[in-house]
């Protein structure tokens, strides 16, 4: 074996060291709670090497359900150094990978607007109870289905500082809204996503301009719905595509908003 590849073989066996070391500090629980009489089961992620209290984020599923990608994502945020809660909008086990049964899940969820801001209240119920989690410091992020509903907790006033949402639908608010204008909102939105046309955006944009929100938003040209999703392309959905560069960048501006935020 030459130099280089002593080399090559030990550059690996480092970057494999480092990669288990990353994984040993993040710790995961599942958590059983109820809304109502609905069992619902919640994710948490954290880095225990991190001593006292810290941010908490809460992670809100795409339509599919808490399945492995929003885990992912609490798990990205340990890393980072937040208490992360992958909270559950539908029911414990109500995972699925099929278009028509996450809409009928989604849409039973969303029907009673009450309903749907009284979940992800619940949710936010278990970031609050975490020892670890400064409760001045909280935030929500959501992705598809779960952007229109950290937009909901915005309309809710829901006791968080920003969320952030990620290819959502921007739901838009009472048409007497009382909204607490500290919150503070990043919406990363891709241009070419077929479902919210110009005209809503535009509406969502003026209403947040009303209630005097501070909000931006980051559009990403070329990217469709879903384009944070590495298996966005699995579901063989017209108008859903993951794009890695879109993916890459939305969470370098999540990375810099939370610093500004929690600073």
């Amino acid at each position: 074996m030459n130099y280089y590849h002593r080399f090559g073989l030990c550059l690996l066996l480092i970057v494999c060291m480092w990669s288990s070391l990353v994984e040993a500090r993040v710790q995961i629980a599942t958590i059983p709670y109820n809304h109502g009489e609905v069992a619902l089961e919640g994710f948490v992620a954290w880095d225990d090497e991190i001593k006292g209290q810290r941010p908490g984020i809460l992670v809100v599923h795409e339509w599919w359900g808490l399945n492995d990608y929003a885990r992912t994502r609490a798990k990205q945020l340990a890393i980072l150094g937040y208490v992360a809660v992958a909270v559950d909008m539908y029911g414990k086990g109500k995972v699925t990978t099929h278009p028509d049964e996450a809409r009928q899940w989604m849409q039973h969820t969303t029907a009673s607007l009450g309903m749907w801001q009284a979940r992800a209240r619940e949710g936010l119920r278990l970031l609050q109870a975490n020892p670890l989690v400064d409760q001045t410091r909280l935030a929500a992020i959501g992705y598809c289905f779960g952007g229109a509903t950290v937009m909901q907790m915005v309309y809710d006033e829901a006791p968080v500082k920003g969320v952030v949402s990620f290819h959502g639908s921007l739901p838009l608010p009472s048409a007497s809204p009382s909204i607490k204008n500290s919150v503070k909102i990043l919406i990363a939105h891709g241009e070419a996503d077929p479902f919210l046309s110009q005209d809503h955006i535009s509406k969502f944009k003026r209403a947040l301009d009303e209630a005097g929100l501070d909000w931006h938003m980051v559009t990403f040209g070329g990217a469709q719905h879903g384009f944070t999703n590495p298996s966005a392309n699995q579901y063989g959905m017209n108008g859903v595509q993951y794009q890695e560069q879109a993916d890459r960048r939305s969470w370098e501006h999540m990375k810099l908003f939370f610093d500004e935020l929690f600073r």
